[in-house]
């Protein structure tokens, strides 16, 4: 078993700041890329952020220049440093991971969500 747990998340005003975690613990053994993704109500979930083990990042149009994501690999955590937030930032933030389990077994893990709302 390999478990994603999230946590960060909460209500801030427009402008404001929330910084995301998500830790990884179980069976694995080497995590490769983690990423964040989202989704609104009403809509499909999209891809936020991703991180590569050696660091590359790659970040949605809609979040460059604002957010900041991070990982330690030492800590199996990603972070995700969110600035002047904005309300259609308002989603259910989901921490992904793929990776190596002790057995071999190869593959892609979700958080539980964690809801981050941006009032106006």
């Amino acid at each position: 078993q390999v478990q994603l747990v999230e946590s960060g998340g909460g209500l801030v005003q427009a402008g404001g700041s929330l910084r995301l975690s998500c830790a990884a613990s179980g069976s694995i053994y080497r995590i490769n890329d983690m990423g964040w993704y989202r989704q609104a109500p009403g809509k499909q979930r999209e891809l936020v952020a991703t991180i590569t083990r050696d660091g590359v990042t790659n970040y949605a149009g809609a979040v460059k220049g604002r957010f900041t994501i991070s990982r330690d690999n030492a800590k199996n955590t990603v972070y995700l440093q969110m600035n002047n937030l904005r309300p259609e930032d308002t989603a259910v933030y989901y921490c992904n991971a793929n990776g190596v389990r002790w057995n071999g077994v190869r593959g892609d893990y979700w958080g539980q969500g964690t809801q981050v709302t941006v009032s106006s």
